[in-house]
């Protein structure tokens, strides 16, 4: 345990949309497991403000016994204030405020003089904008370059990073391409049929249906028809049997992507990415190495042909070397760090 770790109090406040970690679909509460467990093992106190039903090594406190998105009784604004507002009513009791739920949290900040730091999982909507204009010098943690917003106080971009214990790799190619992710058009799903189609190989979609109008029209009538499948949501357990028989992971995002968690899983089974090339995608898939980056469909279907040059064991290593939990952990104590010297500054 290091000198800094074991004086350091650290409130990791999680959405409750989902349990910390998510059972299946939840990317934001994954990076929030991630970074608490990483934060445990290297010594830090670390309480975690998450879901009654939650996991983690830290000490976990929650007025919300499971997440609204798992149980359809239960208000999401009312689970979602109550949560938010009792880390910061307990703000007095830690040194400092890890926020992982966007806009909201922000709104509080000034009421306590616990320090918070807020990473920036990306902006749904132009509209959340003025707020984080309006607190434009608190603490901010970008997930990738590409997914900055002009004018606020970063103190640096920190990469997502995964458990690789959760994702062997799969040495050898299967003879599918696979979508996984959110059933909505942000993320290409129509595109990825469009990809199968032309190029005559099956698909494996699975992930959580997000937009049911957007399923109903333009996913499901492809399913059952050239050698498409739709899966539903699946677990890790699922993920690692879809990389097993995965011949490239289909990423064919419509907007820019703001870190794509689902990339570095799959690079680190071994599998390679056809990824747009918007927002981080540039960031996380090294082009010609462990994946391609393409402007279309038919540049999708073109690099198809070439999937046979990329070495699945460099595609781990990349996410080893760059997107692992200690590489992820260690830049989030770069940033805390900061705070604690900022702190340290103000009150000499």
């Amino acid at each position: 345990m290091t000198a800094t770790a074991a004086k350091n109090r650290i409130a990791m406040l999680s959405p409750v949309a989902w349990r910390t970690p998510p059972r299946q679909y939840g990317a934001w509460e994954t990076v929030a497991s991630n970074i608490t467990e990483g934060l445990v093992a290297r010594g830090w106190d670390v309480t975690l403000f998450a879901t009654g039903d939650s996991q983690t090594t830290a000490r976990l406190h929650s007025v919300v016994d499971k997440g609204y998105e798992e149980d359809a009784s239960i208000d999401p604004k009312v689970a979602e204030y109550l949560h938010i507002s009792e880390a910061f009513e307990r703000a007095a009791e830690f040194d400092l405020i890890h926020s992982h739920y966007d806009f909201m949290a922000l709104t509080y900040s000034r009421l306590v003089t616990t320090p918070m730091v807020t990473t920036i999982h990306g902006f749904s909507s132009s509209q959340i904008i003025p707020v984080y204009q309006k607190y434009r010098d608190s603490n901010f943690v970008s997930i990738s370059e590409s997914d900055r917003s002009p004018g606020l106080n970063y103190l640096g971009t920190v990469y997502n990073g995964i458990d690789l214990s959760l994702y062997p790799l799969q040495p050898t190619a299967g003879d599918a391409l696979v979508f996984l992710g959110r059933i909505h058009p942000d993320k290409g799903v129509h595109l990825a049929i469009e990809v199968a189609q032309k190029s005559g190989l099956p698909l494996l979609i699975a992930g959580i249906i997000q937009d049911k109008t957007y399923f109903r029209e333009q996913v499901e009538p492809h399913i059952g028809r050239d050698q498409i499948q739709y899966l539903g949501a699946v677990d890790n357990a699922g993920k690692n049997e879809l990389f097993a028989r995965a011949k490239a992971l289909l990423h064919l995002n419509t907007i820019p992507e703001r870190f794509g968690l689902v990339l570095a899983e799959a690079n680190a089974a071994g599998v390679p990415v056809v990824a747009m090339d918007l927002g981080s995608c540039r960031e996380v898939i090294k082009d010609g190495r462990t994946g391609f980056l393409v402007n279309n469909v038919d540049e999708a279907v073109a690099c198809l042909h070439r999937l046979s040059k990329i070495d699945r064991t460099e595609c781990r290593r990349n996410v080893e070397q760059r997107f692992s939990v200690d590489t992820m952990v260690e830049g989030y104590e770069r940033v805390y760090r900061k705070i604690f010297q900022q702190q340290a500054d103000q009150n000499s």
